[in-house]
């Protein structure tokens, strides 16, 4: 019987062109690497709702990827509410010129986040804040993400005022999200997570609200 480990790889081999993802055999390992870390510090600090490894590799990994097309060579990118530190990670494991902030709140999830970091080898190592975005002055950023946030629609006007004037936003969002974002942003654009009638990547320049 295939390990979670073993099903999680074949997950990500079968499903990855549906989401136009290209992934050799290395950056499946490295994946494989962060959701077994992942796996170890899951049942302390409940980073993820538990799920089957099939799940987690497209639910998860690959929806992060998403990102990867709008995010410009070395681009500066700024993650609030890493959590477990997607979409980012994933990200930095297809990517290693990007550079990469990482603000996440909790502390506990923070010393996670610390080790996952440490399986990296980028040139420019991501930094990590553990704060609320609030409560920091926002990093130069070309973008910043969001994946899950709590309260998401009552802070997203505060994390819009946030964000860099020059940044675009690139927000993961269900319906309801989708049409505060659109309400804000006129010129927003949504684009359908593959494999979801619900789930969208919402991108929107900042200076253009």
């Amino acid at each position: 019987m295939p390990t979670e480990s073993e099903r999680f790889s074949q997950a990500l081999r079968e499903h990855a062109a549906d989401f136009a993802v290209q992934l050799t055999e290395s950056k499946i390992e490295r994946l494989g690497r962060y959701y077994s870390l992942l796996l170890k510090w899951n049942p302390r600090l409940h980073l993820v709702a538990p799920c089957p490894p099939e799940e987690f590799a497209t639910r998860h990994i690959l929806e992060s990827l998403v990102l990867l097309p709008h995010l410009s060579h070395r681009a500066r990118v700024t993650d609030v509410g890493t959590g477990a530190g997607l979409p980012m990670l994933p990200c930095l494991i297809m990517r290693d010129d990007l550079r990469v902030t990482l603000i996440e709140s909790s502390q506990k999830k923070a010393v996670f986040l610390q080790e996952a970091l440490r399986q990296l080898t980028t040139p420019e190592p991501p930094r990590l804040l553990v704060a609320r975005f609030e409560e920091t002055p926002a990093p130069v950023s070309d973008f910043i993400t969001c994946r899950a946030i709590d309260r998401f629609q009552q802070v997203l006007p505060r994390l819009i005022d946030w964000a860099p004037l020059s940044s675009t936003l690139l927000l993961f969002a269900g319906p309801v999200l989708r049409e505060k974002v659109e309400r804000l942003f006129p010129s927003a654009r949504a684009e359908l997570i593959p494999g979801s009638e619900q789930r969208f990547l919402i991108v929107a320049r900042r200076n253009y609200a």
